[in-house]
């Protein structure tokens, strides 16, 4: 499912025009996007959570070259889906 489909069935789902259901998944996103760069968590009970993963600085290898280089730390968005959603998959 792409954007686009999605906000089709939000719209669908919510009862909303997809102009609105395109505006509340913006909304969504740029929240979550906001607290995530704030260092914080979005925990939707049920869901899951969204937070940030700290990778430190390593040393890896060029794949072509097989030559040592370094990794600079960074960090990644982490999704962890809450136990509702698990078990909904899983019936």
């Amino acid at each position: 499912m792409n954007k686009t489909e999605l906000v089709a069935a939000m719209a669908e789902q919510a009862g909303l025009s997809k102009k609105d259901a395109e505006k509340a998944l913006k909304a969504f996103t740029d929240v979550v996007e906001a607290e995530l760069k704030n260092g914080g968590k979005v925990q939707l009970v049920g869901f899951g959570t969204f937070e940030v993963s700290e990778r430190s600085a390593r040393e890896g290898r060029n794949p072509q070259s097989g030559k040592p280089m370094k990794i600079a730390a960074s960090k990644a968005p982490k999704f962890k889906a809450g136990k509702a959603l698990k078990d909904s998959l899983n019936k």
